[in-house]
C-alpha cells in the first residue's frame, strides 16, 4: 500500500511539472500570431482611444500586431459576452470598464455571463475622471448652479451617460440623492456618442469619462460643472469636485479601464501581457498623450487589480442598491 502511495505521489509530482512545463513552453511561444483587443463601446470614447494607443504600442513588446474591434451595446455586456466565450488562449482580450465586469452583476437578474468567474483580470490600465460636461448654451456653469436650476425647472433637464446603471449614471444618481433633485437619464452606447449630441445642443447635459472631453472643452465647445472625485486634481486645478457642493460631500466615482482575458487563460500567459502593458504604461511617450487626453496610466499586478476588483465590487453593490436601479 505504501509503495501505491509513494507511486502516486511521485505520478502527481510528475503532472505537475509537466503542466508547468507545458505552460510555460506555451507562454514562450506567445504570441505568434495577431491579437484582438477588443472595447465594448463606441468609437470616440476613453477605451476606446486608450486601447488604440496601447495596441499600437504593444506591438514593439509582443512583437505581434494587436487589433483593436468595437462591440458596442447592452452597456458593455455584448463585447464582455464575446470576451468570455472566446478561446482562452491570451489571443482574445478586452479592455473593459466597471460596467460590465463589475455593476451588471447587481443590476441584472440573469447574465450570460459571470465577470467574476468568466473573466481574467490582466492589469488596471487606468483611470479617468467622470465629468458632468456641458454645451456652452446651457446657463449653469457649476454643480451647485445646476442644482438650484433643475429645482427651478423640475422634469425639464435630462443628460446622457454611456448605459444603464454604468458608473456615470450612478455618480450622478448619488449626487441627485445627496441634493434632492431628479435629472432624466438618457442611456447611450458609449461616451463619444453622448458628448457628440451634447456638442450639437441635442441634450444639454452629459456624464462621461474626462477622456473624450478634454479637446472640446481646450476648445471652448463644452464646459466642465465638476468631477466626481472626491478631491480636485493636480492636472485640472481649476475644475471642482462633485464633493465641493453643499449636501453631495460623499460622492467619490471614477471611471477606470481595465484589461482581462477569457477565465482558464494560463497564468504565464497572464502575466507576459501584464509586463508587455506595463512596459507600454511606463513609456514616456505614452504617459504624456494619456494624460493629455484625462487619462492616468497605471498598470498594476495581476494580484493588486484583483484585490481593487473586490473593493470596487462592494462600493457599486451599495450604490446600486440605494439608486434602485435595476434592469429585467
Amino acid at each position: 500500500m505504501r509503495t501505491l502511495h509513494k507511486i502516486l505521489r511521485i505520478a502527481g509530482s510528475v503532472c505537475v511539472v509537466l503542466f508547468s512545463v507545458a505552460f510555460g513552453a506555451q507562454a514562450k511561444g506567445f504570441p505568434d500570431r495577431a491579437l484582438t483587443l477588443v472595447v465594448p463601446f463606441s468609437t470616440g470614447g476613453g477605451h476606446d482611444f486608450t486601447a488604440r494607443l496601447l495596441a499600437s504600442k504593444l506591438n514593439s513588446y509582443l512583437g505581434q500586431q494587436v487589433i483593436v474591434v468595437n462591440k458596442p451595446g447592452a452597456d458593455g455586456m455584448i463585447g464582455a459576452q464575446y470576451v468570455s466565450r472566446a478561446k482562452p488562449d491570451g489571443y482574445t482580450i478586452m479592455m473593459s470598464s466597471p460596467a460590465e465586469t463589475v455593476i451588471a452583476p447587481f443590476l441584472y437578474k440573469s447574465m450570460s455571463y459571470d465577470p467574476s468567474k468568466d473573466l481574467s483580470p490582466i492589469t488596471l490600465v487606468s483611470t479617468t475622471p467622470i465629468a458632468l460636461v456641458a454645451n456652452p448654451s446651457f446657463p449653469p456653469n457649476t454643480l451647485p448652479e445646476l442644482v438650484a436650476y433643475v429645482k427651478a425647472h423640475p422634469g425639464k433637464v435630462d443628460y446622457g451617460m454611456p448605459g444603464v446603471g454604468s458608473a456615470q449614471q450612478l455618480a450622478v444618481d448619488w449626487i441627485e440623492r445627496s441634493t434632492g433633485i431628479k435629472i432624466l437619464a438618457i442611456p447611450y452606447k458609449g461616451a463619444g456618442p453622448a458628448t457628440i449630441d451634447v456638442l450639437g445642443g441635442q441634450i444639454p447635459l452629459a456624464s462621461v469619462g474626462m477622456a473624450p472631453v478634454i479637446p472640446h472643452w481646450k476648445a471652448g465647445k463644452l464646459k466642465v460643472l465638476c468631477i466626481m472625485n472626491n478631491k480636485r486634481l493636480a492636472w485640472l486645478p481649476k475644475v471642482p469636485t462633485a464633493s465641493e457642493t453643499p449636501g453631495a460631500g460623499a460622492v467619490d466615482v471614477v471611471q477606470w479601464m481595465g484589461l482581462f482575458a477569457p477565465a482558464g487563460t494560463p497564468a504565464a500567459i497572464i502575466n507576459k501581457l501584464n509586463a508587455a502593458v506595463e512596459k507600454v504604461l511606463h513609456d514616456p511617450a505614452v504617459k504624456k498623450t494619456l494624460i493629455a487626453q484625462g487619462v492616468e496610466p497605471v498598470g498594476s499586478s495581476v494580484k493588486n487589480f484583483s484585490i481593487f476588483l473586490t473593493h470596487e465590487r462592494k462600493k457599486y453593490a451599495a450604490l446600486v442598491k440605494a439608486s434602485g436601479i435595476s434592469v429585467k
